[in-house]
């Protein structure tokens, strides 16, 4: 059975466009963990992941610290 849908393919940056993107979602967030409000160790999050077709978009990123982070992925 397929689908009659035309595929939307997911927006992917290139490395230097991720790393101007990860700065940005950064400054939005006040450099802050969005989860527990730490400011150091900080990683930018996936919230739909890639492995489930999540997109390099500034809306599908957050802030997180390392821990927060790795919880999330538990």
């Amino acid at each position: 059975m397929s689908s009659n849908r035309p595929r939307v393919p997911r927006l992917r940056l290139d490395v230097a466009s991720y790393v101007r993107l990860r700065q940005q979602v950064l400054c939005r967030d006040g450099w802050r963990c969005q989860s527990c409000g730490t400011m150091s160790n900080l990683e930018v999050h996936h919230e739909k992941f890639r492995s489930r077709l999540g997109d390099d978009s500034e809306a599908n990123l957050i802030t997180l610290c390392s821990f927060c982070h790795a919880a999330k992925h538990r």
